[in-house]
C-alpha cells in the first residue's frame, strides 16, 4: 500500500479545487459596439463663424477631388467602377446603393480640404441622423481605414466619440463646432500617415489635428490603429491609400458634399 504524505495530500487538494474553478469559470463574453463607447465628458459648443455662400477657391497647389463638376477622381471602393454617387448644381450627394467612394490615388502625408451638408429635412436620432464619415486612409474594402466622423451633432446626443469631429470610437472632438442641418459645414485636416518597420511593427502612430468650421477640434491626436465599430483598434501596415467618404446606411436623407481638394506633405522641405 502506498503512503500518501501531508504534502502530497495538500497538493491533490489543490490540484482539485484549482480544477473546479476552472470548471466554474465563465465563459469570455462576446464583444459589442457599446463597450468603446464614450459618453463623457460632453464637449462644450462653440458657434462657429456663419457659413459660406460659395466654396473659396484652393491653394495653387492644391489636387482638386471634386469642384462640382464630374467624379473623375473617385471609384467605388468595392470594385473600383465609377463612383455611383449623383452630382447636381455643384454638388455630389450620397447615394447608399452605390456604396463607400474612395480617390483614384493614394496619398501618404496631406492637408485635406471637405466641405458637407446634412440636409434641412433630417431625420432620426444618435448615430442614425446625417451619419457619414471621411477615412483619412482607406485601407481596404467596406469601412477598413481611419475615421473621422461625420453626423448631425447639432441638439443631436450621442457618445461623445461618435460625434460629430471625433476619430471615431479613439478621440471625441475637443469642442462641438456643428452648424445646423441644411447649412454648409468645412472640414481641414493634417494627416500624418503612420510609419511601419520592418516586419509590420509601429514605429511611428498615425496622427491627426482638425479643424471643424474653422475651429481646432484635434489637436495632434494620436490614433491607436484603423477604426473598428466592436472592439479595440488596430494598425495593419501600408505605405499610400486612398481617401474614402462613407455611405452609412441610416435611413434619413443622406448628405451631400463640395469643394474637396487636397495637398500632398513632404516630410522635408522642397529645396
Amino acid at each position: 500500500m502506498k503512503r500518501v504524505t501531508l504534502a502530497s495530500a495538500g497538493l491533490l487538494l489543490l490540484l482539485a479545487a484549482g480544477g473546479a474553478l476552472a470548471q466554474a469559470a465563465p465563459a469570455a463574453q462576446p464583444a459589442k459596439p457599446q463597450d468603446t463607447e464614450q459618453w463623457t465628458p460632453v464637449p462644450p459648443v462653440v458657434t462657429p463663424a456663419p457659413t459660406l455662400d460659395k466654396p473659396q477657391p484652393p491653394p495653387s497647389d492644391a489636387i482638386i477631388l471634386f469642384d462640382g463638376k464630374n467624379l473623375d477622381q473617385w471609384v467605388n471602393t468595392k470594385d473600383k467602377a465609377p463612383a455611383g454617387w449623383t452630382v447636381a448644381n455643384g454638388v455630389m450627394t450620397v447615394e447608399k446603393k452605390a456604396g463607400n467612394i474612395e480617390t483614384r490615388r493614394s496619398f501618404r502625408n496631406y492637408q485635406l480640404h471637405l466641405e458637407w451638408r446634412i440636409p434641412a429635412d433630417v431625420t432620426g436620432s444618435g448615430q442614425a441622423r446625417g451619419n457619414s464619415g471621411v477615412f483619412l486612409a482607406s485601407t481596404g474594402p467596406g469601412d477598413a481605414g481611419y475615421e473621422l466622423q461625420i453626423l448631425d451633432s447639432y441638439k443631436n446626443e450621442t457618445y461623445v466619440n461618435g460625434q460629430a469631429g471625433s476619430l471615431y470610437k479613439q478621440h471625441a472632438p475637443l469642442v462641438n463646432a456643428s452648424r445646423k442641418p441644411g447649412e454648409w459645414q468645412t472640414y481641414d485636416v493634417i494627416w500624418t500617415a503612420p510609419v511601419f518597420a520592418a516586419g509590420g511593427a509601429v514605429a511611428s502612430p498615425a496622427r491627426v489635428t482638425a479643424f471643424h468650421n474653422g475651429v481646432l477640434i484635434q489637436n495632434d491626436a494620436v490614433l491607436s490603429g484603423e477604426t473598428l465599430y466592436i472592439g479595440k483598434p488596430v494598425y495593419r501596415p501600408y505605405t499610400s491609400a486612398p481617401i474614402k467618404l462613407q455611405a452609412h446606411g441610416d435611413p434619413s436623407p443622406p448628405l451631400s458634399f463640395r469643394n474637396i481638394w487636397v495637398r500632398e506633405l513632404l516630410t522635408t522641405p522642397a529645396k
